[in-house]
């Protein structure tokens, strides 16, 4: 019997250098540089989503802050009783009915005397917000013992003027003046001279000021040169077709297009060559125009805005009349620069230097803003405020919570603990899902076909708004406490049963009680949930123009949401400003509704 070679034993393994060959090695690094790779693309997200938090939150309050400060302008009034109350009676009725109009316009004369012209007057008069009478009016009525006497009040300025304070239109820059300079009258149109070059300074600027306007138009020639050559083009095409009516038609419009285009064309080319004469021309007596920045020169207690000018000499038009035409010694008198052109901000030269004036006399003084924390809707940025969509707001979520929380508690109640385990309540449950996933506006079109155009109820009220934000948010607060109920712990409600308890009783006397904290948390989230939303209340009216504080479930009103997509669609500045303020108290509404889920949370919880 031949003997059977048996295989060699293997060489048994370290168990300490297992890991250690270079296979494994190789395997290790790869996993530890997925893991490094996995690490920050998590870091990466997270300082992402930080960062677009901080430039969004930046934004909004960089924008928002200044809406809630206003400039006011702190005039005397003469309240005279043959202007507020001509029979003496203080009825409120005759107070109501006084030229608030004419006060103001006295006040506002007799800090600037010497103006008398129609247009400066118009000018002057637009410094103050047309909302001013009406703020000048309920102070008089709150203080009616006012009558008869002078007083100093404060009253809003125009939405441009406050965003001119508020560096929104242009800078005021001030020079002081060099040399002597003497003036050829205090009114109208005068001349300015001297024995130096005092405007040698602003003709190098204008200078300046020229040839960009120059390469700006040449630029814009560029463009309109661009098109008239895409316009020969598709005229060339067009005419290379067969003749039709729709054809010849083409044709002829595109031929206005094109001839309109060569004009203007033809214009800026004039215009091009224009500036670069007086840009390159020598020390000549140059036009200031509203195309470029403007210049004034304050001089013996009045304002001369400069028109033309040379380096020695200038021509002016006086705004503020002057007290004599004394020749100025260097040192007492300046210039005044307004660098963005009088044709690029809404604000005139005229208006700049009455606001400049006032602020100086200290008429002039920025506060928190009454109205915007008082007052409601309104055309002028000035005059709009909050407070009536926060009431509004309040009636409408008042509304909402009577109803969501009342029945989303009993129908989780009902579905979570008494309903019995079939397809009908499969089917409810189901349903109640998907209702919390429908698009709010959904919500809406429902509210307009049933509570408006069926059951007939008032358009843009709270009660209305509030029905359609419970339907919304009934689904939420259902979901949150079925969730909360299946969370207490089954060995509570069987220790009830145990001892004799009803299943009524162990419901409400146990289970309620503990699931309270996260059906409350359920309850406020929703709700706020609900005062973030907009489409729904669009729907059923709730976009009114509303300036009256609604005294009742049915009266008109609006809501927060809504008052910011308003005030987002107005074009002028202050109220973008507006826009930002009001969604900074939206935010903080919302914070503080998280903060009460949080303690209410903390207040009712129960350990076991």
């Amino acid at each position: 019997m031949s003997d059977v070679a048996l295989p060699e034993a293997a060489t048994p393994l370290d168990p300490s250098k297992v890991h250690q060959t270079e296979a494994a090695l190789v395997r290790l690094r790869a996993r530890y540089r997925a893991e490094a790779r996995f690490k920050a693309y998590g870091l990466t997200a997270v300082l992402l989503a930080v960062t677009f938090l901080a430039v969004f939150l930046g934004t909004i309050f960089s924008q928002g802050i200044p809406a809630f400060f206003q400039n006011y302008a702190t005039l005397e009034f003469d309240l005279r009783k043959d202007k507020i109350d001509p029979e003496g009676t203080r009825d409120p009725q005759v107070i109501g009915r006084a030229d608030y109009d004419g006060l103001l316009r006295d006040a506002l004369y007799a800090q600037f005397p010497g103006v008398t012209g129609r247009a400066d007057r118009r000018a002057l008069q637009s410094v103050l917000s047309s909302g001013a009478p009406v703020v000048l009016r309920r102070a008089v009525l709150d203080n009616p013992d006012w009558i008869g006497t002078r007083q100093r009040i404060a009253v809003p300025v125009d939405d441009v003027a406050d965003m001119f304070f508020k560096g929104g239109m242009t800078p005021v820059e001030i020079r002081p003046g060099v040399g002597e300079i003497g003036v050829s009258g205090t009114t109208g149109t005068v001349q300015l001279s001297s024995t130096v070059n005092n405007f040698e300074p602003i003709i190098a600027e204008v200078k300046a000021e020229l040839r960009a306007l120059a390469a700006r138009t040449r630029a814009d020639l560029a463009g309109k040169e661009r098109v008239a050559a895409r316009l020969e083009s598709d005229l060339a095409a067009l005419r290379a077709r067969a003749s039709s009516p729709a054809n010849d038609a083409r044709i002829r419009t595109e031929t206005r297009a094109l001839d309109a285009t060569r004009g203007e064309i033809a214009d800026l080319r004039l215009r091009v060559a224009e500036l670069d004469a007086r840009a390159g021309a020598a020390d000549e007596r140059e036009a200031l125009e509203r195309t470029i920045p403007s210049y004034f020169v304050r001089i013996n207690g009045g304002v001369i805005k400069l028109t033309a000018l040379s380096s020695a000499q200038a021509e002016g038009q006086v705004i503020l009349p002057l007290a004599s035409d004394a020749v100025a010694k260097a040192g007492a008198w300046e210039i005044l620069r307004l660098p963005v052109p009088e044709a690029s901000r809404r604000i005139g030269d005229r208006e700049v230097i009455f606001l400049q004036t006032m602020k100086e006399r200290g008429l002039i003084e920025q506060s928190i803003s009454r109205e915007f924390f008082t007052a409601g809707a309104s055309r002028e940025p000035e005059m709009a405020g909050v407070w009536v969509a926060i009431v509004g707001s309040f009636l409408t979520l008042s509304v909402t919570l009577l109803l969501a929380f009342p029945i989303g508690v009993a129908a989780a109640l009902y579905l979570e603990e008494f309903a019995p385990k079939n397809r009908f309540t499969e089917v409810i449950e189901v349903n109640i899902n998907n209702l919390a996933a429908v698009p709010s506006i959904i919500y809406g079109l429902l509210g307009l076909a049933v509570f408006l155009n069926f059951f007939d109820m008032p358009r843009s009220a709270p009660v209305v708004g509030g029905l359609v934000l419970a339907l919304m948010t009934l689904p939420i607060v259902i979901i949150a406490s079925r969730a909360a109920i299946r969370a207490v712990p089954p060995s509570i409600k069987e220790a009830a049963l145990g001892v004799g308890a009803s299943h009524q009783q162990a419901v409400f006397h146990h289970v309620l009680p503990l699931a309270m904290p996260g059906i409350l948390t359920g309850t406020i989230l929703g709700m706020a949930h609900a005062l973030g939303e907009t489409a729904p209340l669009l729907m059923i009216g709730m976009v009114a123009f509303v300036v009256d504080l609604p005294k009742g479930f049915s009266d008109a009103a609006t809501l927060l949401p809504v008052q910011i997509f308003m005030w987002a669609d107005f074009p002028e500045l202050a109220f973008q400003q507006k826009t930002a303020a009001a969604i900074i108290i939206l935010l903080a509404f919302l914070i503080c509704m998280n903060a009460v889920a949080i303690v209410l949370r903390k207040r009712f919880e129960r350990r076991w």
